[in-house]
């Protein structure tokens, strides 16, 4: 924090001058999350429509909890809910800032049904354990299988429960088996791959149209800036359940937040701007960087590959040497995850921009 002040200062330095020291701070001390090399994280560089919306939203200071001060942002947000709930057979929903709110949401919802405890696999997000927390359910984690699936015959009696069923866990990225479940309900946390629902690769999702409940993270494999992703629901009367009034609201206020920005718009000028088919373009380039990177790592002796990627997540290791000395030198190419207690590298594809050959390149030289 060199230059900046130690304390609350008495006297300001002006806007230009504040505008220039932290623009210079942010551009000089921020992960560059579309570099040729990135290839790390579920967190893609946002699309330039994209971000430069959310700074004119800020202008106007859009507030979704009040339609008179968000009218146009209130339609938008209502036509992309009618564009994409279809796509994993859900009817509603609307924005929240993130999809550990809208799984909240959604278990919220799902106790307000009658559900009596939650049950998702062990390699489910945290913020499903964290959802049954805050709610006061007990929650109980089922074993994964060897791919790291949630293990079905693991799953006991579930009748009173509501089972959550990850499409691209954080860890492996793979999709547990959405066939259905007999249980007072079932939330779909599909933060990362939902998106593929857009490309030719739809299929891997199919049964995603049985759930109550599905979240979707835009911020993540719909390449938005931070704070935008979506609870949809089955049926209308779900939503309408956890939707409370108040003697200064016109409308009642929906899901957990109260006021929040219009994250509808930038993502509603993305699909002006690209299409269907460039938003899916973009996400099948990911899946063919993930494949391409598993393809060089699976035929070279040195590496052992833990699975093909489904959703452009992939894991590797070392069979010689030191995995944990690998990756202290590949900071932003590469990050790190725990399978069965053993460490793993990671790669996540979410960056249309990378240069697998590149990245290829920098993980060999770091053996």
């Amino acid at each position: 924090m060199q230059g900046f002040p130690t304390e609350l200062p008495v006297d300001g330095i002006g806007d230009a001058a504040a505008f220039a020291l932290f623009s210079t701070a942010i551009q000089s001390r921020s992960a560059t999350l579309g570099d040729l090399h990135a290839l790390a994280h579920m967190d893609p560089p946002p699309l330039d429509i994209a971000a430069r919306l959310v700074g004119l939203n800020a202008e106007f200071n859009q507030n979704m909890l009040h339609r008179e001060v968000s009218p146009f942002a209130t339609e938008v947000e209502v036509r992309l809910i009618d564009w994409l709930a279809p796509l994993f057979g859900m009817r509603c929903g609307h924005f929240c800032s993130g999809s550990t709110l809208a799984n909240l949401t959604a278990l919220w919802r799902a106790r307000e049904a009658g559900a009596q405890c939650v049950v998702a696999s062990a390699d489910a997000h945290i913020s499903i354990a964290k959802a049954a927390h805050i709610l006061g359910m007990p929650f109980r984690a089922v074993t994964v299988d060897s791919h790291g699936r949630l293990d079905r015959a693991d799953l006991g009696d579930v009748q009173e429960a509501a089972v959550v069923l990850t499409a691209g866990t954080t860890g492996r990225g793979v999709i547990d088996s959405l066939e259905p479940v007999a249980c007072r309900w079932v939330h779909v946390d599909a933060a990362w791959a939902g998106p593929l629902r857009l490309t030719q690769f739809s299929g891997r999702l199919d049964g995603i149209e049985h759930a109550d409940s599905v979240a979707v993270s835009a911020h993540k494999w719909l390449y938005q800036p931070k704070e935008s992703a979506i609870i949809l629901f089955k049926s209308q009367d779900a939503q309408d359940a956890i939707s409370f009034g108040g003697a200064y609201l016109a409308a009642p206020n929906v899901g957990v937040q109260g006021s929040r920005g219009a994250a509808a718009i930038p993502l509603m000028a993305t699909f002006v701007a690209l299409g269907r088919k460039g938003i899916a373009a973009l996400i099948e380039r990911n899946m063919a960087h993930a494949e391409a990177l598993a393809a060089l790592i699976a035929e070279d002796a040195r590496f052992e590959l833990k699975q093909p990627p489904e959703t452009a997540v992939l894991n590797w290791r070392l069979v010689n040497g030191s995995t944990e000395s690998m990756l202290a030198k590949l900071s932003g190419t590469s990050s790190r995850t725990q399978i069965d207690g053993a460490l793993w590298a990671r790669q996540v594809a979410a960056n249309p921009n990378a240069d697998i050959a590149r990245i290829w390149a920098q993980i060999v030289s770091a053996i």
